[in-house]
């Protein structure tokens, strides 16, 4: 493990090498996967699930919902743990990911299942807001946003690779087994941060009040309700992207995973390309972009008869804007309100993510089951977030490669 010091107040202190900081991203990354993977897999094998536990597709949603509360509720874990160091946090939310993993493999019924899929949940965002802290202290000064979205590629190429694989497993073996492979990853993980991520002073506590201080600010408000609506609107339709593969597109089951991994990989090139252009751009017009295509996708699905050209170009592309708006967003916020900050973007975003999924799946059921409508009705919450993110873009600025909040 590399000697690297870092104490959060001051911004990091190294050895003279900053040796061992990619590694420490990588494990990051990893962890990112993890939660990924488990945050999305349910998408790809949402009908093996449904049939094998005796519930309704649009029932199965809970399943996707469940660990979206579990992301919500779990950002308590920051607050009464801010005095542990983070990459002790960081090993604690995989322990817990490991038990939420574990138990969905062996659910044998569906009240066991949700109660699983909320504790995989329950670190998630915890994680990705402790991950972005340390992500921005190993990085230059100027690529901060390229580091957080270093660590976010984690949980895109879990959509690239992770949910294929396991969509590949639920129909080839188990959809058990998935989950599996989930817990034993969270495993490996735990003791990749334990030898690669540098100590990391916790910061000065600010007390219980203080870690919300940057709530009474309008800029952080409007971002996260971006965020929220945003992610209503497109997991409205991604929930049950599954079985619209296959009803509209026409795709056969067997081809579900290859497409899994098409929407993956449109997450890792959205990201990535994210996360540079934030560099060099303003933050809230980015995400305004990013949401934008991903806004313009969901009115395509609907307006579009369906063939499989069609389908597949408009999985990728609206993975490629779900996944341009991470780093900026991470960014932001975690640049707003430190742990917390970074947390409530995935509280938003998975708030976001159970809502729409409940929307979608009421949407299919009032449609008798047409795939094309859930999809119509997140365009209008996608285009709300495009609204709110033009908007507060006028309130921020680059400033030597620092984010500044006119308020």
């Amino acid at each position: 493990m590399a000697n690297t010091i870092v104490n959060s107040s001051n911004g990091p202190a190294t050895d003279g090498e900053g040796q061992g900081h990619g590694l420490g991203l990588f494990a990051l990354a990893a962890g990112a996967f993890v939660f990924g993977a488990a945050e999305f897999v349910m998408m790809g094998i949402l009908p093996q699930v449904a049939q094998a536990l005796r519930v309704s597709i649009p029932f199965a949603g809970n399943f996707i919902s469940a660990y979206a509360i579990g992301v919500c509720v779990g950002t308590l874990l920051l607050i009464f743990g801010r005095r542990i160091p983070p990459r002790s946090l960081i090993i604690l939310f995989m322990v817990i990911a490991f038990a939420g993993n574990a138990l969905s493999a062996v659910a044998v019924n569906a009240p066991m299942m949700i109660v699983a899929r909320f504790i995989a949940g329950f670190p998630h965002g915890a994680f990705f807001g402790t991950a972005t802290l340390i992500a921005k202290l190993l990085a230059r000064r100027g690529k901060e946003a390229q580091a957080v979205a270093s660590m976010v590629t984690g949980q895109t190429v879990a959509n690239m690779l992770g949910v294929p694989a396991g969509t590949l497993l639920a129909e080839h073996l188990s959809w058990h087994l998935a989950f599996a492979a989930l817990a034993v990853c969270a495993v490996v993980t735990g003791v990749l941060v334990r030898v690669w991520v540098p100590f990391i002073a916790p910061a000065a506590d600010a007390g219980l009040a203080g870690q919300f201080a940057f709530l009474r600010k309008p800029g952080p408000w409007m971002v996260l309700v971006a965020v929220f609506v945003g992610n209503v609107g497109i997991f409205c339709w991604w929930s049950y992207v599954s079985p619209w593969l296959q009803r509209v597109g026409g795709w056969p089951n067997a081809m579900v995973s290859a497409l899994m991994m098409l929407a993956g990989f449109g997450m890792v090139v959205g990201g990535l390309i994210g996360g540079r252009i934030c560099d060099h751009w303003n933050p809230g017009a980015t995400s305004a972009l990013g949401q934008f295509v991903a806004c313009m996708g969901l009115l395509a699905v609907f307006l579009i008869p369906g063939s499989h050209v069609s389908t597949a170009v408009l999985t990728f592309v609206i993975s490629f804007g779900l996944f341009f708006v991470s780093a900026p967003q991470q960014l932001i916020m975690a640049e707003c309100g430190g742990l917390i900050g970074g947390a409530a973007v995935q509280i938003a975003f998975n708030f976001g993510n159970a809502v729409g999924s409940m929307v979608g799946g009421a949407v299919l059921d009032a449609s008798h089951m047409n795939y094309h409508y859930p999809a119509l009705s997140g365009v209008p919450f996608a285009a709300l977030a495009v609204v709110l993110l033009v908007c507060y873009s006028r309130m921020c600025c680059r400033l030597g490669g620092g984010l500044v909040l006119d308020r």
